[in-house]
């Protein structure tokens, strides 16, 4: 019996499992990346193929790194009031770091350190971090959750007939409901009735 066991097993040994997630996620978000001259670049930025149950498995582990990193955002908002844009070994950089300021920095920054370690251990990738923290966490900061969406797809994958679905972040390609315009009717309008001797 599976009492209280949740979540697929995708054909996989658990570790296998965690590998696969991992490496879906980060790669949904390493679509996000500038990719211009890249031999490898993505189609659409933010959209993966895959199969469905596999799409299913991965978005509640993508929507939580999202969340994790838009909980950072005020935190390191905070700290670069306390940062410097001296560089790094400048004497005006060494000046900071004796003075009050980088202590105050010191301590509005570690929360957003944890957040980013926090990530990187679910996904395993420094490249996908550093693209959630500075372009896809920002993209969400207003909005409380469902940063993904599952779609179906009707061809299904040669080979096998898996069913395949489109994992993608919301709020780039989203449709727009039109209202359809009211009917117009002429003045007077109504049915002639003719009479009949």
């Amino acid at each position: 019996m599976r009492h209280r066991r949740r979540g697929r097993v995708l054909g996989r040994a658990p570790s296998h499992q965690r590998a696969l997630l991992r490496n879906l996620a980060s790669a949904l978000m390493l679509t996000e990346r500038d990719a211009e001259f890249d031999d490898n670049a993505p189609k659409i930025k933010g959209r993966i193929i895959t199969t469905l149950q596999k799409a299913k498995e991965v978005r509640p582990l993508v929507e939580k790194c999202v969340t994790i990193a838009c909980r950072s955002i005020p935190q390191q908002k905070a700290a670069g009031e306390f940062g410097t844009s001296a560089a790094r070994n400048s004497a005006e950089w060494r000046t900071w770091r004796k003075s009050d300021r980088y202590r105050q920095w010191n301590k509005a920054i570690s929360p957003v350190v944890a957040a980013r370690r926090r990530v990187l251990e679910l996904l395993g990738d420094k490249q996908a971090v550093k693209i959630l923290f500075d372009t896809i966490a920002p993209r969400f900061t207003e909005r409380p959750g469902g940063y993904t969406r599952v779609l179906r797809l009707a061809k299904p994958r040669l080979g096998d007939a898996g069913t395949r679905a489109v994992i993608e972040f919301v709020g780039v390609r989203d449709r727009v409901a039109q209202r359809s315009p009211a009917p117009q009717f002429e003045a007077g309008g109504g049915t002639k009735t003719t009479d009949a001797d």
